[in-house]
């Protein structure tokens, strides 16, 4: 190498690549809960037709209506597993299969306010929209509402109307008057198996009741709680008395906006993020994190490799040993190793292997086994648990008869 290219500088320098690191964890930690919240993130402002959207089609001002009138209101963006106390004001979008609208668990009270406008979203200014007209498809209202009424039909009044709505004889509005501000288009509902609630100076039913489920109530024309709608005070009143109404003073009602896709997230990585399983995501975290620093710098000496094929008297021992083991003829070594514990022991005594009769004597005085007992047990054995076993006994004749300390 020359000194030219010795001389130069890294591509990068450590304290760099410490950085890139640092931010790519930053950067994928944020990700993962960034992506685990994210239903919870989206503000509703998309200028669809839900109690979230401030547009003219939106629903954002009746809650807030309601809540200065002294009623409990929630906006709902978790679906319920069972039916509601509260009476639930739906807001389903056009095309909604009739399938999720009925599995939807009602409340106690459940008001459709079903959609009218064909909107599309002002280029010039976000969460506002642009009116292109009545949407058309009384076929998709007729299939979303068949569970309720055998039969549903709309009709759309002309041009802009200030019409006074009347409570139906027999009904919860009986008695009542309602003058409203103008409304474009004003559409009524008609059908078998629907019982009118208020109607208008002709006799059209505004909001009706299911015959076949009282608790169902659909209103046909939702400028009377949209946005739009409520910006008249007049209209905004009888909102209201709408709504107090299905309430009966004293119920809360609740907003739902899962059934136009706001519903808010309950996976994995949520449920991960929050307790009780915050702890051991934490604890994962920190491991990590202790791992990565354990990884920057070697602890100890490398370990070197050894050779492919030992060599030396320890190697043909522990080639010997592993061909035994293999063969499965470790118990035939017992007769040996009871010999050589022997001659160690009369080693150690001062004495000589063949002197059976004073080792006998020894052990005697000792209080343990003769070693004659020892050798004949050895040549019995069959199994490597037996082998184990005698090796016991003798290790610990031995340790008797030479007094050792272990």
């Amino acid at each position: 190498m020359s000194e030219a290219a010795a001389a130069r500088p890294p591509a990068f320098a450590a304290g760099a690549i410490v950085g890139l690191v640092l931010a790519g964890v930053v950067a994928a930690a944020a990700m993962a809960v960034l992506s685990a919240y994210a239903p919870d993130l989206r503000s509703g402002q998309d200028g669809r037709a839900h109690a979230l959207s401030k547009s003219a089609i939106g629903y954002a001002g009746a809650p807030i209506l309601m809540k200065g009138l002294g009623a409990s209101v929630l906006v709902s963006r978790t679906r319920p597993t069972r039916p509601s106390a509260s009476v639930v004001v739906l807001t389903p979008d056009r095309g909604l299969s009739p399938e999720e609208l009925q599995s939807y668990p009602k409340g106690v009270l459940t008001l459709i306010v079903l959609p009218k406008w064909a909107a599309m979203p002002d280029p010039l200014r976000k969460a506002f929209v642009r009116k292109v007209g009545v949407a058309p498809g009384e076929a998709a209202f007729q299939d979303m509402l068949k569970s309720y009424a055998p039969q549903t039909k709309l009709a759309v009044r002309k041009g802009r109307t200030r019409p006074t709505l009347q409570g139906a004889p027999g009904s919860a509005f009986a008695g009542m008057t309602l003058r409203t501000g103008q409304i474009d288009s004003l559409r009524t509902l008609s059908g078998e198996g629907w019982a009118p609630l208020l109607v208008d100076e002709r006799g059209q039913a505004v909001l009706v009741q299911s015959r076949k489920t009282p608790s169902i109530w659909v209103l046909a024309d939702p400028d009377l709680l949209n946005n739009q709608g409520l910006a008249s005070l007049d209209t905004a009143r009888a909102g209201a008395t709408i709504l107090e109404v299905a309430r009966g003073g004293e119920r809360p009602i609740l907003f739902d906006v899962t059934l136009n896709g706001l519903e808010r997230g309950r996976g994995l990585g949520r449920l991960m993020l929050e307790p009780p399983l915050l702890a051991a995501t934490l604890i994962a975290v920190a491991a990590g994190l202790l791992m990565g620093l354990h990884a920057l710098a070697r602890f100890g000496q490398p370990r070197a490799k050894g050779r492919a094929f030992a060599l030396g008297a320890r190697a043909l021992v522990d080639n010997s040993a592993d061909l035994v083991r293999m063969a499965r003829k470790e118990h035939e070594l017992a007769p040996a190793y009871a010999d050589l514990t022997r001659s160690l022991v009369a080693r150690a005594a001062g004495g000589h292997a063949g002197q059976e009769h004073w080792l006998d004597d020894l052990a005697r005085r000792r209080g343990v086994a003769a070693p004659a007992d020892l050798a004949a047990e050895a040549e019995t054995i069959k199994t490597r648990d037996d082998l184990l076993a005698v090796a016991r006994k003798l290790y610990d004749w031995r340790g008797e008869m030479t007094r050792e300390r272990r």
